[in-house]
């Protein structure tokens, strides 16, 4: 059964087109990934998630079963980290951005 999920990631809007880039190609590395379909998306079965860049952060938003969302979500936090040379996780939980305007 696919649950809704809604984060916020530290990637600031303002972060430069270097870093954009390199969340673009971690976003096509993940499993699911459908293309930008107005805007970034996974899909397949019972997914439907989309990604958005907002004032507050990098938005992932949509349905995933639970069990598929925690190893995905995972694996993009760790990719984003590993592509983006900082620490990625929930604004909610304190991590800070590095890029701000």
């Amino acid at each position: 059964m696919s649950v809704r999920h809604d984060v916020t990631l530290n990637v600031h809007c303002s972060a430069p087109d270097e870093i954009w880039r390199k969340v673009g190609g971690v976003y096509q590395s993940m499993p699911y990934w459908a293309g930008n379909v107005r805007g970034p998306r996974w899909t397949g079965g019972e997914i439907d998630l989309w990604a958005s860049v907002e004032p507050g952060g990098l938005q992932i938003a949509g349905v995933m079963p639970e069990e598929i969302w925690r190893e995905w979500y995972g694996w993009l936090k760790a990719a984003l980290t590993g592509a983006l040379g900082y620490e990625i996780g929930e604004v909610a939980d304190g991590y800070d951005f590095i890029y701000w305007e």
